[in-house]
């Protein structure tokens, strides 16, 4: 490919990937360690899952005015900088035992994680032409699909082969040699600093907040997106529940020994599911209106979590979990296809702004939920999957409801507008 001719782009590209690998098999491995040493206190688990979603939501109003506003390049490098030295006393404080250090330390490499991606991706647009945009999207695209399905099984094999202060060793060293690769790209300060050079005493904390109230303020004027981002919101609910309770579901469940390895195979279905899922709904997206993509797959995917509660054989898990992944990929597809139709190119970003901190609030609220509720509330792991399962059902329940009369307002309203524009084009062309 033409793209990876350029020097630049390979370095960032493989910096993003060792990025990517250190922060997958250091979580991944802790989950596993936590169960282990701790299963007497699965919340252990799920408060460090906690510890990688809920910075999102301390840090989402100024990432993107970091990555706009300040040396790119800089802010990137610097990322790996201190999360290698985070992961070094991570490394230390495994040795103490000490289970709130080791929380605060995720949880401050997760915020900075939160900042590093933005300002990469930055990077790759500056230094490729508008032709190359696609591809190079395709392939980090690819790049995190990987890591979806077979992060865990990464994690996992590092875990058991290394252990815990390996896979730790292994996070430093990824978070170093992308660091190195960040610092030796040559890149022109047009990429670096698209709007100048910035002091941090010149960021108005204010300013960004106004950005994403004009942000929320649009949303929430816009039936019909409002109606999409609340599906962002469930999105939320579903990857917190599904971070930690297949994990659960092995280790207290269906496979106490050999936990490790069926929860690798979850993430594997589902990751494969997904695709499989993307692949169907390119194909028949032309087929069916945005909202048909959306209604009867989310009412599957309740049913099929209903049905994970259910069962108690490893195989009919593996495969309802890879059938969902499957209903997942036309939903990204309705929703990623419909979002750029309705939003004003001028108002894309601030709107994109508020997706993953609200799909990161669910999420967060989630994962605390069942840290709260499991074991000492609510025993039985089932019960979580059919109040997970109930949710879904009402939201497909809602939609079902709202987006068929919301879709037809919506192409009513852009008919006028055509034939509006249309009739003026017109009247311009005769005079």
């Amino acid at each position: 490919m033409k793209i990876f001719r350029n020097r630049n782009f390979v370095k960032l590209f493989y910096a993003a990937l060792f990025s990517q690998m250190g922060t997958t098999i250091g979580n991944m491995a802790f989950a596993f360690y936590l169960l282990d040493h701790f299963s007497h206190q699965p919340s252990y688990a799920t408060i460090a899952e906690l510890m990688y979603s809920l910075p999102t939501i301390l840090v989402f109003f100024i990432v993107g005015v970091v990555a706009d506003r300040f040396d790119r390049k800089k802010v990137a490098e610097n990322c790996d900088w201190i999360r290698a030295a985070l992961t070094v006393i991570l490394f230390g404080s495994l040795f103490t035992n000490s289970i709130p250090l080791i929380f605060l330390v995720l949880f401050l490499r997760s915020a900075v994680t939160k900042f590093f991606f933005p300002a990469e991706n930055s990077l790759v647009q500056g230094i490729l032409n508008k032709d190359q945009y696609a591809q190079a999207a395709g392939l980090n695209q690819m790049l995190f699909s990987i890591f979806m399905v077979f992060g865990v099984g990464i994690g996992a094999a590092m875990y058991k082969t290394i252990g815990i202060h390996g896979a730790v060793a292994v996070d430093f060293v990824s978070f170093i040699i992308s660091g190195l690769l960040i610092r030796s790209c040559q890149i022109p300060s047009s990429a670096r600093l698209p709007n100048g050079r910035l002091e941090w005493k010149d960021v108005s904390i204010k300013s960004s907040f106004v950005d994403f109230k004009d942000g929320i303020l649009y949303i929430i004027k816009n039936r019909l997106l409002a109606s999409l981002i609340f599906g962002f919101f469930v999105f939320g609910f579903f990857n917190g529940a599904f971070a930690i309770l297949p994990m659960f579901t092995m280790k207290y469940e269906l496979s106490p020994t050999n936990y490790e390895w069926y929860a690798s195979l979850f993430a594997i279905s589902l990751g494969l599911g997904l695709l499989t899922g993307s692949g169907l709904g390119t194909l028949i997206a032309s087929k069916f209106k945005p909202h048909q993509l959306m209604i009867f797959p989310i009412f599957l995917t309740s049913l099929l979590v209903f049905f994970l509660g259910f069962t108690d054989r490893i195989s009919i898990f593996l495969i309802i979990v890879f059938i969902i992944g499957t209903c997942l990929g036309p939903i990204n597809i309705a929703i990623g296809g419909w979002m750029p139709k309705i939003v004003h190119p001028k108002l894309m970003g601030r709107v994109s702004g508020w997706i993953d901190p609200l799909m990161m609030f669910a999420q967060s609220m989630t994962l605390g939920l069942i840290a709260l509720l499991f074991p000492k509330i609510i025993e039985e792991i089932d019960l979580l999957y059919y109040g997970i399962a109930a949710i879904i059902l009402l939201v497909s329940l809602f939609y079902a409801f709202t987006l068929p009369k919301l879709s037809e307002a919506f192409e009513r309203k852009q008919r006028r507008l055509n034939h509006k524009n249309h009739k003026a084009n017109a009247n311009i062309t005769s005079i």
